[in-house]
């Protein structure tokens, strides 16, 4: 599951120019590691968890927001991020279970390579896209991602407060909705992921009802990461009827069986949380008021 974790950085790939392409894998791969790390180091202390959380967010944040990181953007360093924290903390696993994870990014980012380098000599439909453009404002960039990283850590200590039995799809919900451009656009990522994770939830829980075996759970990763690869960037909702599942998975499957209706209905009523509270977050960052307070303490050209 830990090595699983580490491939979806393959999601992260874009159709540049085989350098560019592989620096953003192999930094996607870094900070999936750095973001799993943090989590597994400091998952004995809530408090501490939920700081290094809210750390772990404002920093993905601004660097996807500066460079124009295209969707999934930052969601899967988060869903890593809070993934790491459902296990039991062993100080001395700490370094094999990050190395488990940093092996399956590099396996992605190996064959993306290998298919990069397939495509340039054997594919005649070779596209180049131009690199996304640069957002040279900073100070904007600063001030929304630290607005993002206190309601996504804010809310994973809520749920811990709230003593919820596993709180991280409660974060995991928050950075997802909070990733809109506009505050239109936060609201329908709300209706969607409310709809769709309901949906999920029912995959998720037929699946745990068949038992699956590890080539059967191989298999039915492979086949939600290749719809979550085609959908994430063309329709959200649809996406996140395969990545609530596919969450599901690395996280529970392990403890799943003896009452599955339940662990369903306690993960869908955390994502309603999370939903609500990255809401919330979406209308302080594209409020009228707070957008001008900003802007007023922006260098003027």
């Amino acid at each position: 599951m830990l090595a699983c974790m580490g491939g979806l950085v393959i999601l992260y790939m874009r159709q540049t120019d085989i350098s560019r392409r592989m620096m953003i894998l192999s930094t996607c791969a870094f900070g999936f590691a750095l973001s799993f790390a943090l989590g597994v180091l400091t998952s004995f202390n809530p408090y501490l968890s939920a700081a290094t959380l809210t750390l772990t967010a404002f920093l993905v944040t601004t660097i996807c927001r500066y460079y124009a990181l295209p969707p999934p953007g930052t969601l899967f360093f988060i869903v890593v991020a809070c993934l790491a924290r459902t296990l039991p903390f062993d100080l001395s696993l700490a370094a094999e279970r990050t190395g488990i994870l940093m092996f399956g990014a590099m396996s992605a980012c190996l064959l993306a390579l290998i298919y990069s380098v397939c495509q340039v000599f054997f594919s005649k439909d070779y596209i180049n896209r131009p690199t996304e453009a640069v957002d040279n404002n900073i100070i904007a960039i600063t001030i929304e991602s630290l607005v993002i990283s206190l309601f996504v850590g804010g809310g994973y200590l809520l749920a811990i407060m709230a003593d919820l039995d596993n709180p991280y799809w409660v974060p995991i919900s928050t950075a997802a909705i909070m990733q809109g451009d506009t505050f239109r656009a936060i609201w329908h990522r709300n209706v969607h992921r409310i709809v769709g994770t309901t949906i999920g939830m029912g995959i998720a829980w037929a699946i745990f009802l068949l038992s699956p075996g590890p080539w059967e759970l191989a298999l039915l990763i492979f086949i939600l990461s290749f719809f979550i690869e085609i959908l994430i960037t063309r329709n959200y909702g649809l996406a996140v009827i395969f990545i609530t599942p596919l969450t599901v998975i690395f996280a529970d499957i392990t403890i799943a069986g003896s009452d599955t209706g339940h662990l369903m209905l306690s993960r869908l009523l955390d994502i309603i949380l999370g939903c609500l509270i990255g809401f919330a977050g979406g209308w302080v960052i594209h409020h009228p008021k707070f957008i001008r307070s900003v802007k007023k303490r922006l260098p003027q050209k």
